[in-house]
């Protein structure tokens, strides 16, 4: 029989090899059938690197590289590991590349001085575009990115051809008097986090203490078993305290300047969309703003031949807890708008 203290050794050294190995070697993902289950899917991927002006993008490329892959794009403060779950289960004549955002996962921080907008998210992508050359750009975007999908299918629906929208669906409609606030408060609070920055390491915690922090921290939108593949990613080994992590995104993060528009701009920006798109809508998740704004755009949306909408039950992050909730009709939109 194992003493407690001997099971919580066991526990220590299996949560250190399970961080050291996706450190190291970082070229397996494993998900789950169900999240409840022990058993796994595998499928390999390449961790990959793309040159910007401040540093690197980094992503983990699943699959065939003979072929324009499809874009994964995560949430705010999440990571590439928000799609673990989910790329086993997608079509395999195409590679999926999901890749951290600037200040995400293993991607650089913007320098110092530098806020960060998610308006930049959306130009990022033209970046991406002339790093690999593609004429054309294929994404499946949650929450903040499929914000950003919205607005960059908007602005360029000619280079889209095909887009999957996850529970986010436009930019939110403020009034200018939450616009104003909002701005203000970001700008007093951004030297306050750089100074931070400079001071010492992060508070460090152990793994059980991640995985709550990261369960409560989403609302508990992010089940305890499926939190393992955002912290893969998300943290690093302390230097000061052994056994114990960090979370290593940037902390300016908190204090995003997050790009709200006027609902006349928002209707304007759906009508110009005519691109393929699918949106799915997790209930009972939040919708963030005033229902009645996001109807008046879905109503919009449903205008364009080209347009797909789902409702499922789940949590904001069901894409990552219960993928396969979503995943056939995702692999019927992609059999349809990219068959080879």
């Amino acid at each position: 029989m194992i003493s407690s203290s001997g099971t919580n050794a066991i526990k220590m050294f299996q949560r250190t090899q399970f961080l050291r190995t996706t450190f190291i070697k970082r070229h397996i993902s494993s998900a789950p059938t169900t999240l409840k289950d022990t058993n796994y899917i595998t499928k390999h991927f390449e961790e990959i690197s793309i040159p910007v002006p401040w540093g690197h993008l980094k992503g983990k490329w699943f699959g065939t590289k003979n072929v324009r892959p499809i874009l994964g794009l995560h949430g705010w403060q999440d990571n590439a590991g928000t799609y673990d779950t989910l790329a086993p289960l997608l079509p395999n004549h195409l590679g999926f590349l999901s890749i951290d955002l600037p200040g995400h996962g293993h991607s650089s921080w913007l320098p110092l001085g530098i806020s960060y907008h998610s308006i930049d998210y959306v130009s990022l992508l033209l970046r991406v575009m002339d790093y690999f050359q593609w004429g054309k750009i294929s994404m499946i975007c949650h929450s903040m990115s499929s914000i950003n999908g919205f607005v960059f299918s908007a602005l360029f629906p000619e280079k889209v051809d095909m887009m999957v929208g996850l529970d986010v669906l436009k930019p939110l409609a403020r009034t200018s008097e939450i616009l104003i606030d909002n701005y203000k408060r970001s700008m007093k609070s951004i030297i306050l986090h750089e100074n931070r920055i400079k001071s010492s390491e992060p508070p460090c915690y152990d793994w059980d203490e991640l995985v709550e922090r990261l369960y409560n921290g989403t609302n508990k939108s992010v089940e305890r078993e499926a939190c393992k593949f955002l912290l893969e990613r998300a943290v690093r080994p302390s230097k000061n305290n052994p056994q114990k992590y960090y979370f290593a995104r940037d902390s300016r993060l908190k204090i995003s300047y997050f790009y709200s528009f006027d609902e006349d701009v928002l209707l304007k920006m759906a009508r110009n969309i005519n691109c393929p798109y699918m949106f799915i809508k997790a209930l009972p998740s939040p919708y963030f703003e005033p229902r009645q704004h996001f109807d008046k755009t879905l109503e919009i949306m449903k205008q364009n031949p080209h347009f797909e909408f789902y409702e499922v039950e789940g949590s904001h992050h069901v894409h990552l807890n219960d993928p396969n909730k979503i995943s056939p009709m995702i692999n019927t939109f992609i059999h349809k708008w990219r068959p080879s």
